[in-house]
């Protein structure tokens, strides 16, 4: 990252030309001209300097750095047991959809719906389509009905309400599956959310022409009995491959690990990632999250 040293360092004063006897319209333009471009290197290095004085993980929240977002993705997995598992809200091992396709929309309530609802009115979804470009879309809740997205999804990344009635959330639990529910559950989840009015899944994919920079982890566990721990991990699948492989690994007692990055992770295009934990006795809780920065490119 330049510093303001190296801005101005690199703004040297120009050698000014010796002027003639008598007055020349043309001397005096190229001595303005010299004068206009070196006040300009100037101008740009003070601006610089201010700018590297406002920290770099600041400036890219700000979206003031071109082709750098900020990300931050969290789960929660409120009954982690002895076969490893996705750190998610629903439990288990989160599943990816086959191809891209339309997913539907629905809750186990029936006052999570559009217009006089008490519950959840409209939310937001977000993922990827068939070329892992990213797309997302509004859609009104019709309670236990499901209702279905215009775009077609390969990849489900978050899903959050927009719009609410007198409850100030939701009513009951809000899905985003396949065709086929009953009483508002769809056979296969893609991600879900109850009072948290969000999705908590600490799975990412990277998209198209980006490459994510993971600059810290954390894990947090609460063992359901003492002498027991849980192993929490976070693992990639490059696109085209079948294998998730592990990139982090620790043993947890009732206690967080923050494992922050001094050379950020790079994480390419088109690949999973999913924070996972197995443990050595059932009905334990693990709360996962990392963070970093998308870079285009």
């Amino acid at each position: 990252m330049p510093t303001s040293r190296d801005s101005t360092s690199r703004v040297v004063a120009p050698a000014l030309p010796t002027g003639p006897e008598t007055y020349s319209k043309g001397y005096i333009d190229r001595f303005n001209n010299i004068l206009r471009l070196y006040f300009n290197q100037i101008d740009n290095a003070l601006r610089n300097a201010v700018a590297n004085t406002v920290p770099y993980n600041l400036r890219v929240a700000q979206g003031q750095v071109s082709g750098a977002t900020a990300l931050y993705q969290f789960g929660f997995n409120a009954d982690v047991d002895i076969t490893e598992e996705t750190v998610w809200s629903e439990g288990g091992n989160i599943p990816y959809p086959a191809a891209a396709g339309e997913v539907y929309i629905s809750s186990s309530d029936t006052n999570d719906v559009a217009g006089s609802g008490t519950g959840v009115r409209t939310i937001k979804v977000q993922g990827l389509d068939a070329n892992y470009a990213q797309i997302e879309e509004d859609i009104s809740l019709n309670g236990q009905t499901q209702v279905i997205t215009t775009k077609e999804y390969l990849r489900i990344l978050k899903a959050y309400v927009l719009t609410a009635g007198s409850n100030g959330g939701s009513a009951g639990t809000v899905y985003v599956g396949t065709t086929g529910a009953t009483a508002g559950v769809p056979p296969t989840v893609y991600a879900s959310f109850g009072d948290s009015n969000q999705t908590q899944m600490a799975v990412y994919t990277v998209p198209a022409s980006k490459t994510l920079y993971i600059d810290e982890i954390a894990f947090t566990a609460a063992i359901a009995s003492a002498t027991n721990s849980a192993t929490v991990k976070l693992k990639t699948r490059e696109n085209a491959t079948n294998a998730f492989r592990t990139r982090f690994i620790q043993v947890l007692e009732s206690n967080t690990t923050i494992a922050p990055f001094a050379y950020s992770l790079a994480i390419p295009a088109k690949t999973d990632i999913e924070c996972r934990a197995i443990a050595t006795t059932n009905n334990n809780q693990i709360s996962a999250s990392f963070e970093g920065v998308l870079i285009d490119g």
